[in-house]
């Protein structure tokens, strides 16, 4: 039957849920707008609405490897206290291997596959019900690979930080990891110099050549002075110019090419728990309270 709109929203004022489950919904329940809130009640949705607005920045980093394709991912919770719940981290490590399996390339398109019967992100929001809090799927990359390179996976500290490296021209898992373990831990900006964006490049010489000014240098040797700080901006941000974690003598660049001569690091991901997102701060009253109604 055809489901006019004044339901759909009217289904959304009573339950909260999207406008896209509520029409789902109604064409289920043949219009009958019990049944179709029923019917968002039974998969969750309901409950997954009501957390829709809290920040999710807690959660896990995953990384993982399966023959020629590798997966970053992070899926974050509300509170750090579910990231260590082990329904949590099975949920974290189904979300990774249907990633790996299906090769999504963005959020949107991972949710709509199917998986255990039904849309990724009806199963996110019947595990929002069962475990109580907001779960998302922030970001996650697919990388595939040639049987001539080698993938190096990481993770630190239980999930908070989760690191992959692909390294061309060799099969050396272990150097891979070393390099995934050694970007975990240094953090680079960029992979090499030649990623470095010209406006990130002229702001670091902009900020340099105004701290040599406010020094007294003069202009005709700011030039040369300028050219060695860049140097050093890029010894720090690019990952193979770093002075590599287990040796400070070389660089990441040349412990590849010695231990795996002809071989270069090509790409690496570097996933942190929570970057980027704004924590609201708590009012754990006005949280209670919430709770109780």
């Amino acid at each position: 039957m055809s489901i006019i709109a004044s339901d759909v929203a009217k289904l959304r004022s009573m339950t909260g849920a999207g406008m896209m489950e509520c029409q789902k919904a109604l064409e289920e329940a043949n219009g009958d707008l019990e049944q179709a809130a029923e019917i968002l009640r039974k998969k969750g949705v309901i409950k997954a609405a009501k957390r829709a607005d809290k920040v999710a920045a807690e959660g896990l980093t995953n990384v993982k490897v399966s023959g020629n394709t590798a997966v970053v991912v992070e899926v974050n919770s509300e509170t750090d206290f579910v990231a260590r719940n082990e329904d949590f981290r099975k949920v974290v490590e189904k979300i990774t291997d249907h990633l790996l399996a299906n090769k999504p390339q963005t959020p949107d398109q991972a949710l709509a596959q199917t998986i255990d019967g039904a849309t990724l992100r009806d199963y996110i929001n019947k595990m929002i019900a069962t475990i109580g809090e907001k779960i998302s799927l922030r970001r996650f990359e697919v990388v595939e690979k040639t049987d001539g390179d080698a993938f190096g996976a990481y993770i630190h500290m239980g999930g908070k930080i989760s690191a992959l490296t692909l390294i061309a021209n060799t099969n050396n898992e272990a150097l891979a990891r070393d390099i995934a373990m050694h970007a975990a831990a240094a953090n680079p900006r960029f992979l090499n110099r030649d990623e470095v964006p010209p406006e990130v490049f002229d702001k670091e010489k902009e900020i340099a050549s105004e701290q040599l000014r406010a020094q007294g240098k003069p202009e005709n040797i700011i030039e040369n002075i300028i050219k060695g700080k860049m140097e050093k901006f890029y010894s720090e941000a690019c990952l193979v110019e770093q002075a590599y974690i287990k040796d400070e003598e070389k660089k990441v660049a040349q412990v590849v090419g010695f231990t795996a001569p002809g071989a270069k690091v090509t790409k690496y991901l570097r996933y942190e728990l929570g970057e980027g997102i704004e924590k609201k701060g708590n009012d754990f009253a006005s949280e209670v309270e919430a709770q109780l109604k």
